[in-house]
């Protein structure tokens, strides 16, 4: 995408969302952290489902010390890999309270060293928590980055060097959450939704998805179910081989 364009389309996210926020429920910087560490392959919703609860006792690392680890998975268990998480919020609130006196470090080294946080995670801290221009790619901007040729890249890490070389500084202090949010809203897996995207005119994307309803939309959805019976036929031909 050609360095004007990369303007144009962050403009039009920023003017659709001028302060965009991230979507986990959290009280302080430690909710937060234990927040997104929760949310790895999971969705905020049920992320937020479980924490509010939670939250409701446990607001600091020795609170959460406190409840101990078997009453903790009791109100994750909702959540995928609650047991590993688990453990893994159990540690880290063990390394604030040793090391930090109870508080998040405004790091991303020392974050990435605890328990259960990666890069995006502590990303997700610096960005939200301590204002950092941070880019924290998950599936949704990895997929938002290759699908609208923003920035292309075969791994997370990749994609994330390329949009901080390409991003504007003017536009990545909330660039992290304007593309999370079309990738989840409007640009998603399987069948992005093109005819209401403010950026679809920028896009790399062919074909653009045409309406629902539409003539080219019931025709996309003929030339899709054509397209599944001959994959149906060949396996069922395959399998029919001895």
């Amino acid at each position: 995408m050609k360095p004007a364009d990369v303007v144009t389309f962050y403009t039009r996210l920023r003017d659709q969302n001028p302060e965009p926020a991230t979507e986990l429920v959290y009280l302080n910087p430690y909710t937060l952290l234990v927040a997104v560490v929760l949310s790895a392959q999971a969705t905020d919703v049920g992320v937020n489902r479980a924490t509010g609860p939670l939250f409701k006792v446990v607001d600091t690392p020795q609170k959460m010390l406190d409840l101990g680890e078997e009453k903790l998975r009791g109100y994750v268990k909702t959540i995928g890999l609650f047991n590993t998480k688990a453990k893994n919020v159990m540690a880290l609130s063990k390394i604030l309270v040793d090391r930090y006196g109870g508080e998040v470090p405004a790091n991303r080294d020392l974050l990435e060293e605890l328990p259960g946080v990666g890069r995006k995670t502590a990303n997700v801290v610096m960005n939200v928590v301590f204002d950092q221009p941070t880019i924290a790619v998950d599936t949704h901007i990895f997929r938002v980055s290759n699908r609208t040729g923003l920035a292309p890249g075969k791994t997370p890490l990749h994609v994330e060097e390329k949009l901080e070389k390409v991003t504007p500084d003017a536009f990545k202090r909330h660039a992290h959450h304007w593309l999370i949010l079309h990738g989840r809203y409007i640009c998603v897996a399987r069948t992005p939704q093109c005819w209401r995207c403010p950026v679809a005119d920028l896009c790399a994307f062919k074909p653009k998805t045409p309406p629902p309803g539409s003539p080219q939309a019931a025709m996309l959805k003929k030339k899709n179910a054509k397209a599944v019976a001959r994959t149906a036929s060949k396996a069922a031909k395959k399998a029919k081989k001895p």
